[in-house]
């Protein structure tokens, strides 16, 4: 039952996306709509996972956080078909330019891959392998916060609670950090 709850919600905001393109038709720059809603998806849904990491003493999910780390995986893939797809039309040289260009997509593309390799290596066999440097999430939700706040030019309230939330997390890695050397 709590997997399906999480699937039932991860999946909520496609549903919402495809609502408003299909069926109220409501949207005026549909690339643009489909890379926020992705984008933050994805974002949301990878800091879930780590928050999870964070609460384990109080609330133990653990074992959900494979799913959802990968279902956030999801919306960064969604994201990145958006500007291959959509954006791009398959023009590579265009994506490589453009990649090159503005620092905010290589700054994307970067937590992208880093993304892939987490999601390649999380199968059992994997994991026990490379598990350390599953690690470069923390890095990835930096770059991805980053090229957020650059592809938007500006701050806005929800970019500096993201901010906020990797100061929070890293505080209590930090803690995590020094009471188990101790």
């Amino acid at each position: 039952m709590k997997r399906f709850f999480i699937y039932l919600t991860a999946f909520l905001p496609i549903v919402y996306l495809l609502i408003r393109l299909f069926i109220i038709d409501d949207v005026n720059d549909p690339i643009k709509y489909i890379y926020t809603i992705t984008g933050v998806s994805a974002t949301v849904i990878l800091f879930i996972s780590i928050i999870i990491s964070l609460l384990k003493e109080k609330i133990n999910l653990m074992k959900y956080r494979k799913e959802i780390g990968l279902l956030g995986f999801f919306y960064a893939f969604l994201h990145l078909t958006n500007f291959v797809v959509f954006d791009a039309s398959f023009d590579f040289e265009f994506i490589l330019k453009e990649t090159l260009d503005k620092p905010f997509i290589y700054l994307g593309m970067i937590a992208f891959f880093i993304l892939l390799f987490m999601a390649i290596t999380s199968t059992k066999q994997l994991f026990r392998k490379y598990n350390k440097y599953h690690k470069l999430v923390y890095l990835s939700l930096i770059l991805i916060t980053i090229h957020w706040i650059m592809a938007q030019k500006s701050l806005n309230i929800m970019q500096f609670i993201y901010i906020g939330i990797i100061l929070i997390i890293a505080y209590y890695k930090f803690l995590q950090q020094i009471i188990k050397n101790n």
